[in-house]
């Protein structure tokens, strides 16, 4: 079974001060098994990473690296979070107090019935209210 990642997990592999076993175990089950995510994820990782490279704390060719390295993870990207299944994101997001890209995460996760990857306190919190698997 895969799993749904979130932008929080994503970004500790990108630094080694935020890496922890459980999430270089999430690392290698995206590469062994894939995972998904929402639309959003990649540029959600990726505007992290440029305000990481604009605050001094990567280099423009570890952004460049890191970037490449992402890109290659075989996630799969969803899209039905920001069409059809707009409504059910707003209604999560004023539930649970969360941001609509948070909100996004659970509601793909949900949708597919997979554990979603998450380091967010507040989407935990809402993942667990609405049932759905928690990792790490």
């Amino acid at each position: 079974m895969t799993i749904v990642i979130d932008a929080s997990v994503a970004l500790t592999w990108s630094f080694g001060d935020e890496t922890t076993p459980e999430t270089e175990r999430l690392l290698d089950r995206v590469k062994a098994d894939g995972a998904f995510a929402p639309a959003l994820w990649r540029l959600e990782v990726g505007n992290a990473l440029l305000v990481a490279r604009r605050r001094g704390r990567l280099t423009p060719e570890v952004l460049d690296g890191e970037l490449r390295s992402i890109l290659a993870l075989p996630v799969a990207l969803d899209h039905e979070s920001t069409g059809s299944a707009f409504s059910v994101v707003l209604d999560l997001a004023t539930r649970h107090r969360l941001t609509i890209y948070d909100a996004t995460y659970l509601e793909l996760a949900r949708r597919l019935g997979l554990a979603l990857a998450t380091l967010d306190a507040a989407l935990r919190t809402a993942a667990l209210s609405e049932g759905v698997p928690l990792l790490p």
